[in-house]
């Protein structure tokens, strides 16, 4: 019995130090990832001039007569692009992680789960030609516009492709939820939708809130659907259906084409930092906030 003991014990020591090793790894990944963004892009942060790199819209990094790097207009269709994809995907999202919690029978349930995932497999590139294949003469055709390349049609893009996440997530925070308050709200006389909104979604506040922030996430780093299906115009929009370029399209687009440790190769591992640190600032916030309410 001894031997065995020591052999049990043995084997719990190795698992946990495996666990340990997997989650000290994932810390280890980002600032490894953080670092050779870092070290790719540092050279120029000095010599950058971040009144013009943050204030103006004139992107031209391989002008002959004068390099200009403003991102200006690249961080206003990244964020309208993101904005318009969350006020389509998280009402959407919730609500669709609502009804397949609470309203669903258990046969159409495990259907729509199997969906939803499903969409969530689909690949980025296959999102972009969705969009300039069907969702772009679709937008000429309803809205009477020039081009159907444009905000509407990126937000839309980011909204499918944001919803599956959205609901994924909230669906497990709702299951979550003990069943106790389900039968506490009944037992007091709360019909179904009363239970939802009084009980449940504040109990769940926590793992809602991170369903929609991994949603903001994956809209703001996006790349391929953009790049396919928002026109790739440097662009300040003024309304949803004016073409526009993210910061993830223009390094997906630029990358290729320069020259590797030149200035505007360089360029683009900062926007790269920046765009590692707007990502920081949500799970920040995320964080803080989930902090917050776990206080209260």
């Amino acid at each position: 019995m001894s031997g065995r003991r020591k052999t049990a014990v043995l084997t719990e020591k190795t698992m946990e130090a495996l666990i340990r090793l997997c989650g000290v790894s994932a810390v280890v990944f980002v600032f490894g990832i953080f670092f050779f963004v870092f070290r790719e892009g540092y050279d120029l942060l000095p010599r950058l001039d971040y009144r013009e790199f943050f204030t103006s819209i004139e992107w031209y990094p391989t002008s002959q007569n004068r390099v200009r790097y403003g991102i200006l207009a690249l961080l206003a269709g990244t964020f309208s692009v993101t904005v318009l994809a969350m006020l389509l995907a998280v009402p959407f999202g919730l609500g669709a992680a609502i009804y397949v919690s609470e309203f669903c029978p258990p046969k159409r349930r495990e259907t729509l789960k199997v969906i939803i995932e499903l969409l969530a497999a689909i690949p980025s590139v296959v999102w972009g030609f969705i969009g300039l294949t069907v969702m772009n003469p679709l937008i000429i055709y309803l809205f009477r516009v020039p081009i159907g390349l444009n905000v509407l049609n990126g937000g839309i893009i980011l909204a499918l492709m944001s919803v599956p996440i959205i609901v994924s997530i909230a669906e497990d925070a709702l299951k979550a939820v003990p069943d106790t308050y389900r039968e506490a709200a009944l037992a007091l006389g709360a019909t179904r939708w009363q239970t939802v909104y009084r009980v449940l979604l504040p109990a769940a506040r926590n793992g809602l809130l991170a369903a929609v922030l991994l949603g903001v996430g994956r809209a703001i780093g996006e790349t391929m659907a953009v790049l396919m299906a928002t026109g790739h115009a440097v662009h300040i929009p003024t309304s949803v259906f004016d073409s526009v370029r993210t910061l993830t399209a223009t390094v997906a687009a630029e990358m290729g084409e320069a020259p590797v440790h030149s200035d505007h190769y360089k360029v683009l591992f900062v926007i790269g930092i920046l765009l590692f640190t707007l990502t920081f600032l949500v799970n920040l916030i995320a964080d803080l906030t989930v902090r917050g309410i776990r206080n209260k």
